[in-house]
């Protein structure tokens, strides 16, 4: 008996990098500071996953969404995005610009992963809700196979590696301030 091939579906793939994002985390926070190798291939992994993630969210999803909700659908893109820009601007950066053998990386790396469990968390529980009340199946299958496109695209590649230069530049400029 054939088993059929599951439905994509956006949300899962979103959640599915969530989780994968939150194991990182996990990771770092239980390494200790002599671990330098290992936390910085751990950060390294939390920014290719995360800057395909939310810039596609950001550019795409957040948009579409935001063209169909009403006035507390509007609300959650708008703090989405908001916390998108801290965790972005601030957050990692910070963590960046940390010596990886410190205990300052150790709390900063402690401070992205609940930034992003508490964005993560928060957006299944309202951007996901209201995705699947405004696309239909065959929409959510089909923002699935944008993203996969997208993210393998010049033009995907060159947003992630555009985020990747704005971010080295925040946290090179923080380590200069300290």
């Amino acid at each position: 008996m054939a088993t059929a091939t599951p439905k994509r579906d956006i949300l899962k793939t979103l959640r599915s990098e969530h989780d994968e994002l939150r194991a990182l985390f996990e990771q770092i926070n239980a390494t200790t500071d002599r671990a330098v190798k290992t936390r910085a291939e751990l950060l390294r992994k939390v920014e290719a996953g995360l800057l395909p993630h939310a810039n596609w969210e950001e550019e795409v999803f957040y948009p579409a969404i935001g063209e169909r909700a009403d006035r507390d659908g509007k609300k959650a893109i708008a703090e989405a995005y908001l916390e998108h820009h801290a965790i972005e601007s601030v957050v990692m950066p910070e963590v960046k610009a940390s010596d990886t053998a410190s205990p300052e990386f150790a709390g900063a790396a402690k401070v992205f992963g609940e930034q992003l469990d508490h964005h993560a968390t928060e957006e299944e529980g309202t951007v996901f809700k209201l995705a699947r009340a405004l696309f239909s199946a065959e929409e959510l299958a089909q923002f699935d196979q944008q993203y996969q496109d997208w993210k393998a695209s010049a033009a995907g590649l060159a947003r992630v590696g555009a985020e990747k230069v704005k971010g080295a530049v925040k946290s090179t400029a923080r380590t200069l301030a300290q």
